[in-house]
C-alpha cells in the first residue's frame, strides 16, 4: 500500500493465491484504483476456487491458454470425466483444465520420442555419482532430450512442438475477468514471436478487449499510479472568508454538520488532479475557528504548511517572494497583477460643438485646403472654355468655390467642358464620398453610444491630494500600497463586493487597489459602475501551496498548463465569474482616441492631389504650346508672361462652346441696306413699335477690353434713320471675324 504503483501481477501457486487475495481485500487493496493481473498458474484453477475466494477476487484480470473445443477434446473430456467419477465418486463436477490436456499431450510426446530412438537404450540407468538425485540417471538422457525436441504432432491442446529453450508455448491466450462466482472471457491474444512484443501491440490488445469490471469501481478505469500516502489522504487547507465566495466558499450543514467546500479555486484544483497520471486522494480542511470564523490571515494559513500541520493549501493564495521562502508554489492558474479600480461617469463630450469631434483638426484643415485647391484647378481648366466660369472676378471666385464645396452634397450645377476637369472632379467626388461616409459613421457613434469616463486616471493624483483608497482585507496589497507611498491612515479595507460598493457610495474612498482576478469578478457584477485603470503592478497570480521539496509540485504545475490551455478553464470561469457582460464602452484616454485622423485618409488626398496637379501640368503645356508665337512677339520676359495671362483671360473662341455664339453674331449686311467696304464691319438693327416699352437687347460685354469706345468703324454708316421717326434702332457693330466691338441704341 505504500508503493506508488497500483498495478500488481500475481504469479504464485494455486495454494497461495486464494490466501493472498483474501488478505488483500481485508486491508482495502481490492478497492477502486487497484489493478490485479494473475498468470495462467492461477487462472486455470479459478473454476475450482471456493466462492468466498472468488468474492475476494472481483475485478481481477487473468490469462490462460486458449484450448480449441475440437471433437477430439470433447470426446477425451467425456471419457476422462467418466473414469474420474468411477475412481473418485466423492468429487462432483470435476473439470479437466489445460494443464491436464498438456500433460496428456506431453505423455504422448515422450512415448513417441522413446519409440523413435529405441526403447531399450532409454531404460538403462546408472547410479548418480554426485549423490544429487535419489534415482538413477539414464545413460542416454541427452539423446532422449534431443529426440523430444524434434517431436511434433497435433495433440488435444493443439500443435505440440517444443522450442529451442524447451518451452511449450500456447498459440493463443484467453483474457478473463473475475465477475461474480465465475470468470468470463473478455478477449483473446495471439502473442507475437519472441522478442517482437511492443507497446503498440499491447495497446492494440487493450483496445480490442470487451467491458472489464475493475475492483471497487466497475465503471472507472484505474490510472495505475498513486502518490504513496500509507493509506492517508492529503490534508488540504482552504481559507475561510466572508466575501468573494465565488473563489472559495466554505459552508456547514447545521443538521449533518457536514462541511462543503466549493468555488472557482476548488474547481480548478479538482480539474488539475483529474489530469494527473495517478490518483491523488485528498480532503479539504477549512482554516477556521470552532465558531466558523477565519483562524487567521493568508500568511498564517500558508505557515501551517511550513509547520507540517497541512499537506497543501488550495485557494486564492497569491504567489509572493516572502511566502516562497517557506513553501513551494505551483505555476499560477490565474492572471497576475494588481490594478486600480475607480468609479465611472458618463462622458461629457456631447455639446454644441460635438459635430467637430469626429475628425481631427489636421484632417479638417487638410480637407478645407483641398476644397480651395480643387476649386482653383476647376477654374483654371474651365475659365477659357466655359461660360459658367466667366464674368467679373468676384463672380468667377464665387462660382469656383461654390462648385468645389457643393461636391459635398453632389449638388454642383455648372457644366464641365474639359475632360481634364471631369477627371479631377470624379476623383475628388470619390474622396469626398469616403470622408462623408466615415464622418457620418463616427458622428453617429459619438451621439448614440454611451461612453463612460473614469473619475481618476492617475495614482499620483491620489497621492498628491491625499485621497483615501481601499484594499481587500487580509491580502498582501496593503504592503504594496505602503511601498507606493500611501500612509496607513489613508487606507480603508473591505472584505466583500458589497463592502467595496458601500465604501464608494458613502464617499469614504475614491479608488481601490486589488488583484486582477478579484477586479474581473467586480466588473462582471458592476461593469457599468466601475472600471480598471492601467498600469497593472506586477504580481504572480494565484497558485497552490505545497511543502518545500514536495514531489507533487512539478506534476501539479504541468497539469495546470494542460487545464489552463483547454476548454475546461473557460467553463470554470463562466460558472463562477460569469461571461463577459455587454457593458457601455469605457476608456481612460481622451475622446480624440476615437477621432478620424489624416493618417487614415492621406492616400486618398495624395491620389486627388496628383490627379489635380497632373491636369494643371497638361493644361499648361498645351496652352503654352498653342500660343508659342506670342512668346516671340516681345523681347521682354515679363511682357511675354503678361501677354500669356491676357490671352488666358480671353475666351477660346475656337472651342465648340463658343462656336454657336460666333455664328449668331455674324451680321447680315444685305438685310440692313448698309453700304460697307469689304472686311470692315456689319450692322444689325432691331425695330420696336412706336410707344413700346421694350429696349434694345444689348449683348453682354465680357470685359472692358471688348468695349473700345474710341474705335470707329473704318467704313460704314447707318442710313434711313429718318424714315422711322417713331421707332428705336439697336445697333451692334462687329468686325468681319465676328468679334463684338460695341453696341449702340439709336
Amino acid at each position: 500500500m505504500t508503493m506508488q504503483t497500483r498495478v500488481f501481477i500475481v504469479h504464485v501457486s494455486p495454494d497461495l493465491g486464494p490466501r493472498l487475495f483474501v488478505k488483500a481485500k481485508e486491508v482495502g487493496m481490492m478497492s477502486a484504483g487497484y489493478v490485479w493481473i494473475i498468470t495462467d498458474g492461477l487462472t486455470v484453477f479459478l473454476p475450482s476456487f471456493h466462492p468466498s475466494v472468488l468474492r475476494s477476487m472481483q475485478g481481477v484480470l487473468g490469462v490462460k491458454p486458449h484450448v480449441p473445443q475440437t471433437q477430439a477434446v470433447l470426446n477425451f473430456t467425456t471419457r476422462w470425466r467418466r473414469k474420474f467419477q468411477r475412481d473418485h465418486p466423492e468429487i462432483l463436477d470435476a473439470n479437466l483444465n489445460s494443464y491436464g490436456l498438456r500433460a496428456y499431450d506431453a505423455t504422448w510426446a515422450l512415448a513417441m520420442a522413446v519409440e523413435k530412438a529405441g526403447a531399450a537404450t532409454y531404460f538403462s540407468f546408472e547410479s548418480d555419482k554426485t549423490k544429487k538425485y535419489m534415482v538413477g540417471v539414464s545413460r542416454n538422457g541427452q539423446n532422449l532430450a534431443s529426440a523430444l525436441l524434434g517431436t511434433s504432432f497435433r495433440g488435444l491442446f493443439g500443435g505440440f512442438a517444443l522450442e529451442a529453450d524447451g518451452q511449450l508455448r500456447a498459440s493463443a491466450y484467453e483474457v478473463v475477468n473475475v465477475n461474480g462466482n465465475a470468470d468470463r472471457v473478455v478477449g483473446y491474444w495471439t502473442p507475437p514471436p519472441a522478442g517482437e512484443l511492443t507497446t503498440r501491440s499491447s495497446s492494440k490488445v487493450a483496445s480490442q478487449l470487451g467491458t472489464v469490471i475493475w475492483p471497487g469501481d466497475p465503471g472507472a478505469v484505474p490510472k495505475g499510479f498513486e502518490i504513496p500516502m500509507s493509506g492517508k489522504k492529503l490534508r488540504i487547507g482552504v481559507p475561510v472568508k466572508p466575501g468573494f465566495r465565488e473563489f472559495v466558499s466554505v459552508s456547514t450543514d447545521p443538521e449533518t454538520n457536514e462541511t462543503t467546500v466549493t468555488g472557482y479555486c476548488m474547481d480548478v484544483f479538482e480539474a488539475v488532479v483529474k489530469t494527473l497520471p495517478y490518483a491523488l486522494p485528498f480532503e479539504y480542511v477549512p482554516f477556521a475557528k470552532p465558531n466558523g470564523e477565519s483562524n487567521g490571515s493568508y500568511n498564517d494559513l500558508v505557515n501551517q504548511v511550513f509547520l507540517g500541520n497541512l499537506d497543501a493549501v488550495v485557494g486564492d493564495i497569491t504567489i509572493i517572494a516572502n511566502r516562497s521562502n517557506y513553501v513551494d508554489f505551483t505555476l499560477p492558474y490565474t492572471e497576475s497583477g494588481v490594478s486600480m479600480v475607480v468609479p465611472v461617469r458618463p462622458d461629457g463630450s456631447k455639446n454644441a460643438w460635438s459635430f467637430l469631434k469626429p475628425l481631427t483638426w489636421d484632417l479638417w484643415v487638410t480637407t478645407f485646403l483641398f476644397f480651395l485647391f480643387i476649386g482653383f484647378v476647376v477654374w483654371v481648366l474651365e475659365h477659357r472654355i466655359s461660360k459658367d466660369f466667366r464674368g467679373p472676378p468676384s463672380h468667377q471666385a464665387g462660382t469656383s468655390l461654390w462648385f468645389s464645396f457643393s461636391t459635398m452634397a453632389f449638388a454642383q450645377r455648372q457644366n464641365l467642358v474639359s475632360n481634364l476637369t471631369r477627371t479631377v472632379v470624379i476623383i475628388w467626388c470619390f474622396v469626398v464620398l469616403i470622408i462623408i461616409q466615415s464622418y457620418t459613421a463616427s458622428f453617429t457613434s459619438l451621439l448614440t453610444v454611451q461612453r463612460l469616463r473614469p473619475t481618476v486616471t492617475d495614482m499620483s493624483e491620489l497621492l498628491r491630494k491625499g485621497e483615501f483608497v481601499g484594499y481587500q482585507e487580509g491580502t498582501f496589497v496593503v504592503g504594496l500600497l505602503n511601498s507606493m507611498g500611501f500612509s496607513g491612515d489613508k487606507l480603508v479595507s473591505y472584505n466583500s463586493i458589497e463592502g467595496f460598493d458601500s465604501l464608494f457610495r458613502q464617499g469614504r474612498i475614491v479608488a481601490a487597489f486589488d488583484e486582477v482576478p478579484y477586479i474581473k469578478l467586480i466588473l462582471a457584477k458592476r461593469c457599468s459602475e466601475y472600471m480598471m485603470i492601467d498600469p497593472t503592478y506586477k504580481a504572480d497570480g494565484f497558485g497552490f501551496v505545497f511543502p518545500k521539496g514536495s514531489p507533487l509540485v512539478p506534476d501539479i504545475s504541468r497539469a495546470i498548463l494542460n487545464v489552463t490551455e483547454g476548454d475546461s478553464m473557460t467553463k470554470i470561469e463562466e460558472t463562477w465569474i460569469g461571461k463577459n457582460n455587454k457593458c457601455p464602452e469605457s476608456s481612460t484616454s481622451p475622446p480624440i482616441g476615437n477621432q478620424l485622423g489624416l493618417n487614415s485618409f492621406w492616400s486618398l488626398f495624395l491620389i486627388a492631389g496628383v490627379a489635380a496637379v497632373s491636369a494643371l501640368c497638361i493644361f499648361s503645356v498645351m496652352f503654352v504650346y498653342e500660343h508659342r508665337d506670342d512668346l516671340h512677339s516681345n523681347p521682354s520676359f515679363w511682357r511675354r508672361v503678361l501677354n500669356l495671362f491676357k490671352t488666358f483671360d480671353e475666351k477660346d473662341l475656337k472651342f465648340h462652346t463658343f462656336r454657336d455664339d460666333r455664328v449668331g453674331n455674324e451680321i447680315n449686311l444685305a438685310d440692313l441696306n448698309v453700304m460697307t467696304s469689304p472686311s470692315t464691319f456689319s450692322v444689325e438693327t432691331t425695330e420696336f413699335p412706336a410707344g413700346s416699352s421694350q429696349k434694345p437687347i444689348t449683348p453682354p460685354l465680357d470685359s472692358p477690353s471688348e468695349l473700345n469706345e474710341s474705335t470707329e468703324p473704318r467704313v460704314g454708316e447707318i442710313n434711313n434713320m429718318d424714315s422711322h421717326p417713331n421707332s428705336s434702332v439697336g445697333g451692334v457693330i462687329a468686325t468681319a471675324d465676328g468679334e463684338i466691338i460695341t453696341s449702340r441704341v439709336f
